[in-house]
């Protein structure tokens, strides 16, 4: 089956000498993966692998033969050429990041148009914009409503949040966030990506991004925290 749709590349693993297996979350088929023969050769022009880093927007026309294998491209462009992301370190960083989590936590093999929409529309946002250091933590908050387990702020009232149900109680259990971190939570919940730089202290975004990593780890069977991580950390400390 011969496909045409936009896709977000999650993750390019080289294969062998020359060529690629290239992870791609698409527009109109989900999640799926490509081998991208002799991608470190001049001759294949249309499949450069400028166009394989972390979370490159293309549009691709593809053949799917939907049995469980690897797919391939029969034609790849850029969707929408960064103009920062590739060249501003802070970005490139939490593009990798974020393709770490994404590689990990997107699992659907089948068509989620809001999913790729909000993605597609962040990415543009943070391509576009200078105050990002709050981008990734917004982003893995947001990403939880559609994997289903977005906190519920009903009780928000309540002075401590329990990870394992995802609300707020009353009183603190073992799995429950010291007061001081659900406020921080709340915090974070209300934010968007325009929302100002200030929102959070340096240590406040390191505690946030524990939280939030360790909230994934307990929703998402066989989590892995991003080899970025550490790198992420340097680049905001």
């Amino acid at each position: 089956m011969l496909v045409k749709t936009k896709a977000i590349v999650l993750s390019a693993l080289r294969y062998q000498e020359k060529s690629l297996i290239v992870k791609c979350f698409t527009e109109s088929e989900g999640l799926k993966s490509y081998y991208v023969r002799d991608a470190f050769t001049s001759k294949k022009s249309s499949q450069k692998t400028v166009y394989f880093r972390p979370l490159t927007i293309l549009e691709i026309e593809a053949s799917h033969k939907n049995k469980g294998s690897l797919e391939y491209f029969r034609e790849v462009k850029l969707a929408h050429p960064y103009y920062s992301i590739s060249t501003d370190i802070t970005k490139t960083t939490i593009a990798i990041f974020i393709s770490e989590i994404l590689h990990h936590c997107i699992k659907e093999e089948e068509k989620n148009q809001s999913l790729y929409s909000f993605l597609e529309t962040a990415l543009l946002w943070l391509d576009g914009h200078d105050d990002v250091a709050n981008f990734h933590l917004i982003l893995l908050m947001e990403v939880t409503k559609f994997l289903g387990f977005y906190p519920d702020s009903s009780d928000n009232e309540y002075s401590f949040f329990e990870m394992t149900e995802g609300i707020y109680v009353p009183y603190a259990s073992v799995s429950c966030l010291s007061a001081e971190e659900s406020d921080l939570l709340k915090r974070l919940m209300t934010l968007k990506f325009d929302s100002g730089i200030k929102a959070f202290h340096v240590s406040e975004r390191q505690q946030l991004l524990k939280i939030l990593l360790d909230y994934y780890s307990f929703h998402l069977d066989g989590f892995r925290r991003p080899k970025s991580l550490d790198v992420l950390k340097e680049v905001f400390s």
